[in-house]
């Protein structure tokens, strides 16, 4: 399809050649590969099922999200059920729970079986949105049509998103990761097609509409979906402001359209869940609560921060931070760097002991909580501030990520079941292999366009992280799908070896 030359008055938003279309499928290579994909598409559905049959998860997250979709369909009332009643709520964010009421609706009440068969749809949708990913990405830099290169990068990247035993495992699970995972993948491949339709001098609105709409409902899905948004605009802004040739008028108008048609669309559908929320909850939340909490819940805050001076990975969120409220916190199991001192070590252990007696935190107990905080930060705030966020990002990219299964947290001691160890070490080394693959792939050369905009989105999105004092290994999920595009360019850097 031919396009008229446009001027610097006036937007030409036709297409100029048939990749550029901003539907993200690959069905011409999967047209000149149908073995390939045939077979590679049956193993990822049979690996997922493999999860759904042998460890499907239905946790005490699920629930609340089944809670919430089943007072929605039967009762009209967003909210969940306390002592026999229906209390409205803004504890959780409304993408997941109308996911879940439409699959109830259709299939059943708590029909958990229909939504992870569902979602193995899904995960293995994102795999073909990666390998789109990929293949624009690693086109040639002039932005002509892409050739064997990187439809090679495009197999590879489907084969390695189509055997992640990580989205695999989620997939599995009635939790908002898979479905998280597909909205942040499609949103990158969106972004990438409108910034190729800017680099040819042209605005691509549908690209930029369905970019939005793929944030906003990975936002509604989770709050922390707004990352995307942040890193698609702030790469934008790099563009506009980027010393380049590439910057003319015409071009720069362009990415500023772009930037603002993503962002309202993006922001535009939390209107009404803000304005409910004022209205039925009477706060003002265009997102959730930090805390997941409902008002008039009290939140222990001096407590959290006294967790987030020595919180450096995931066992501890195990044994200490997820045994408030309700359960004994037992002392011994604090790790070194909790304590500057011997006094301070026992001071510890009595706050702890005082939380013991009655499992709960009060205002009273939180203050002391707080206390021992404040000494902590002010004794050492390049601990709190820098290491122990960096120590909890690397905790996040590198843990076996056996979060789901029954494995011992501390897979190190191998004091766990013969299977469990093994499940352990077998995670562990995949996901370093996938980390090590893509960083020795970049280290050796650029080979994608927009690479800035995947690195600004793991940038902030780690940063982001490093900021949270429960450190889960989930929560780095997102990040996989540029994680898998940055390994694909292995391929190309082998055949040009």
């Amino acid at each position: 399809m031919r396009v008229a030359r446009s001027s610097d008055t006036k937007l030409d938003l036709r297409i100029s050649r048939p990749d550029a279309c901003y539907i993200p499928l690959v069905r011409e290579l999967v047209r000149q590969h149908p073995r390939f994909f045939f077979w590679t598409t049956l193993a990822a559905v049979a690996l997922r099922l493999l999860f759904v049959c042998l460890s499907p998860q239905v946790t005490e997250d699920s629930r609340i999200y089944a809670d919430i979709a089943n007072n929605w369909l039967s009762h009209g009332i967003y909210g969940t059920t306390e002592a026999g009643r229906v209390i409205p709520t803004y504890i959780r964010l409304p993408g997941y729970p109308a996911f879940l009421a439409i699959i109830f609706a259709i299939f059943g009440k708590d029909n958990f079986r229909a939504v992870l068969l569902i979602q193995i749809l899904i995960d293995v949708g994102t795999c073909f949105v990666i390998a789109d990913l990929a293949r624009r990405t690693t086109s040639l830099a002039d932005g002509s049509h892409p050739g064997t290169r990187s439809y090679k990068a495009s197999k590879f990247a489907f084969l390695a998103a189509a055997v992640c035993p990580f989205f695999a495992n989620y997939a599995g699970a009635v939790l908002t990761e898979t479905l998280e995972i597909f909205m942040t993948a499609l949103a990158l491949d969106f972004a990438v097609v409108g910034l190729e339709s800017v680099a040819e001098g042209r605005l691509n609105v549908r690209a930029a509409i369905a970019c939005g709409l793929a944030i906003a409902a990975a936002i509604l899905l989770r709050p922390d979906g707004g990352i995307l948004l942040i890193a698609v605009e702030a790469y934008l802004a790099f563009l506009l402001f980027a010393p380049t040739a590439a910057n003319s008028r015409r071009n720069t108008r362009h990415l500023l359209y772009m930037g603002v048609t993503v962002a309202i669309v993006a922001v535009a559908p939390l209107i009404p869940w803000t304005l409910r929320n004022l209205q039925t909850m009477h706060r003002f939340e265009p997102l959730t609560p930090r805390y997941a909490n409902n008002p008039g819940d009290y939140v222990p805050l001096g407590f959290n921060r006294w967790v987030k001076t020595w919180m450096a990975d995931y066992v501890s969120v195990q044994e200490i931070y997820w045994q408030e409220p309700g359960e004994e916190i037992d002392a011994s199991k604090l790790p070194s760097r909790a304590f500057d001192s011997p006094e301070q070590k026992q001071r510890t252990i009595e706050v702890l002991n005082r939380y013991n007696q009655g499992k709960e935190i009060d205002e009273r107990l939180d203050a002391q909580f707080a206390a021992l905080a404040d000494k902590r930060i002010h004794s050492a705030p390049l601990r709190y501030y820098l290491w122990l966020p960096l120590l909890r990002i690397a905790d996040m990219w590198l843990r076996p990520r056996t979060e789901l299964t029954q494995a011992d947290p501390r897979w190190w001691e191998f004091n766990d079941d013969l299977k469990y160890s093994i499940l352990s070490v077998a995670f562990g080394a995949i996901n370093l292999i996938y980390i090590l693959i893509a960083c020795g792939s970049l280290a050796r050369g650029p080979a994608l366009r927009w690479l800035g905009l995947f690195v600004v989105f793991i940038a902030i999105r780690s940063a982001f992280l490093g900021t949270l004092e429960n450190p889960e290994t989930r929560y780095t999920l997102e990040c996989y799908p540029v994680l898998i595009v940055f390994a694909a360019t292995w391929r190309l850097h082998a055949k040009e070896g």
